[in-house]
């Protein structure tokens, strides 16, 4: 099974759209570094992340070694935080597995490193292919995102899933 290192960036907007009991669903391991865990997710209780553990995602600690790379990845690359760098190292040592984020800066460093790399687009499609979740929940997710001037989404990328899942709600079984 292939395992998702997540940042938090799109957690927070999957969460938005109501959408993260259906990406921890899909036919993947889900991970995410512990000080991303502990520090960026402040909008989510303690009941709230502890239900995200139960429901399959694993909170992994970083070793030293990692935690040192992080650091110097960091510090050559001034567009990346430090917790964007734990997030890659966890993704670069683990063999065929996938970086699940919305930032911009990561995204780039990690394709420049061969390290695959997601959205939210992807986690959507995903849970269309799997058919983890109706049409219409994608859809309704989709205008959340479309509504919320924090997500930020490929506009092309966006307003093609808003069409296609608009005609398959409306689609009678």
């Amino acid at each position: 099974m292939r395992i998702v290192i997540s940042d938090t960036s799109c957690l927070i907007d999957l969460r938005k759209g109501g959408l993260l009991t259906g990406l921890l669903a899909l036919p993947y391991q889900f991970a995410i570094p512990l000080p991303l865990f502990e520090e960026e997710l402040l909008d989510m209780s303690a009941r709230d992340k502890n239900l995200l553990v139960q429901a399959g995602l694993e909170v992994w600690d970083l070793s030293g070694e990692q935690v040192d790379r992080s650091g110097t990845i960091q510090r050559q690359n001034r567009a990346l935080t430090i917790n964007d760098c734990f997030a890659f190292v966890a993704a670069a040592d683990t063999p065929q597995s996938i970086l699940l984020t919305g930032d911009g800066p990561l995204r780039r460093y990690a394709a420049a490193q061969a390290v695959e790399v997601h959205g939210v687009l992807w986690a959507i499609d995903e849970m269309h292919a799997a058919a983890i979740l109706p049409p219409q929940a994608l859809y309704r997710a989709l205008v959340i995102f479309d509504d919320d001037p924090t997500v930020w989404l490929p506009s092309a990328e966006h307003s093609r899933r808003l069409q296609k899942f608009r005609r398959l709600s409306q689609q009678k079984p």
